[in-house]
């Protein structure tokens, strides 16, 4: 039985690059202080290891605390047989069989017996095809938690992360989205995630929302009037925030080092810069959760699926920081 930090990891989308690359992780060195519990179909896995070009044998079990540390065991899932899901094709039982998959992991991390999640891609056509209600995966967390916190995504790429106040909303809405208590909230996780990740005093930037973060109100005023307030209430909670800085050049300064996180006003314009910046190498962390779930920033990859080229550093990356969160929650 394991005492170390239990990490969950889900193979995504049954008919996607997900088990592969979940293969892949797999046959190579994982985390030593921790355990990795693998929540699935061995059917699926064992398509995405032949698919892979890799041998797994990975020990079954009936509870995730028998996972052995620094190694990997499989806790048996959702069933779905992978005839039934063709590769490379949008499934609704393939969507179904995540949203299982994603709830059963979720029930074991709020019984305590997993510290944190990963999972692989999955696809949200699929989702929604096999029952999903709700917009995404992360307010399905919340639903099946119960949870009544705030919570959001924060990419990461490397050493820099990025959130944002608006999300999966229309352009035109934004604008009237952009509150003060929006503002500070998003730097608030912005700020604790990048704790939680074992940075102790991470340096958030806020972007502004208009073209050249307003100009001195030329070209708008939610930079004087909403965004630079909810700067300075930030500070008063002693955050290392600044800001707001021009959209256009604050990723720049972040990628040279000058900050380790960058708040964004609404979906693109910190999502074109972080996948320029490392598209396979970028990850999501769902946080604000009682507990650390991260995946790849990637999709499905539906036309790659099954020929053994997708790469799995944005996996490896996701796993990565989940283990280290959870050490940290550990710690």
């Amino acid at each position: 039985m394991s005492t170390c930090p239990r990490i969950g990891l889900l193979p995504g989308d049954a008919a996607g690059i997900g088990p592969e690359i979940a293969a892949k992780l797999l046959s190579q060195a994982l985390e030593p202080e921790v355990a990795t519990v693998v929540i699935g179909d061995p059917r699926v896995l064992a398509r995405g290891a032949a698919a892979a070009g890799v041998a797994l044998g990975l020990p079954t079990i009936a509870r995730a605390e028998d996972a052995p540390a620094g190694a990997a065991a499989l806790l048996p899932g959702p069933a779905i047989d992978p005839a039934a899901a063709p590769v490379g094709q949008v499934s609704a039982l393939a969507g179904k069989a995540a949203l299982d998959g994603f709830r059963m992991a979720l029930e074991l991390a709020a019984a305590g017996e997993l510290d944190a999640i990963c999972f692989a891609p999955c696809n949200k056509q699929a989702m929604h095809q096999g029952g999903l209600e709700l917009e995404d995966e992360l307010r399905f967390f919340v639903q099946v938690l119960n949870f009544k916190g705030y919570v959001g995504e924060v990419n990461a790429t490397d050493e820099l992360a990025t959130t944002r106040v608006t999300s999966h909303v229309p352009l035109r809405a934004v604008a009237d989205l952009i509150t003060e208590d929006g503002v500070l909230q998003a730097i608030r996780l912005a700020r604790n995630t990048l704790v939680a990740a074992g940075k102790p005093h991470p340096r958030v930037a806020v972007a502004g929302l208009n073209p050249h973060a307003g100009d001195g109100g030329i070209f708008g005023r939610e930079e004087i009037d909403v965004i630079a307030p909810a700067v300075e209430r930030a500070r008063a909670e002693q955050i290392a925030a600044s800001g707001p800085y021009p959209s256009d050049t604050v990723f720049v300064r972040a990628r040279d080092g000058g900050f380790d996180a960058v708040v964004t006003m609404y979906h693109d314009q910190g999502q074109i810069a972080m996948k320029l910046m490392g598209f396979e190498r970028g990850i999501t962390i769902h946080a604000g959760l009682p507990f650390p779930i991260t995946t790849p920033a990637h999709g499905t990859a539906f036309d790659i699926a099954g020929s053994g080229s997708a790469r799995p550093d944005g996996l490896r990356q996701a796993y990565r920081t989940a283990c280290r969160m959870a050490l940290t929650r550990r710690a």
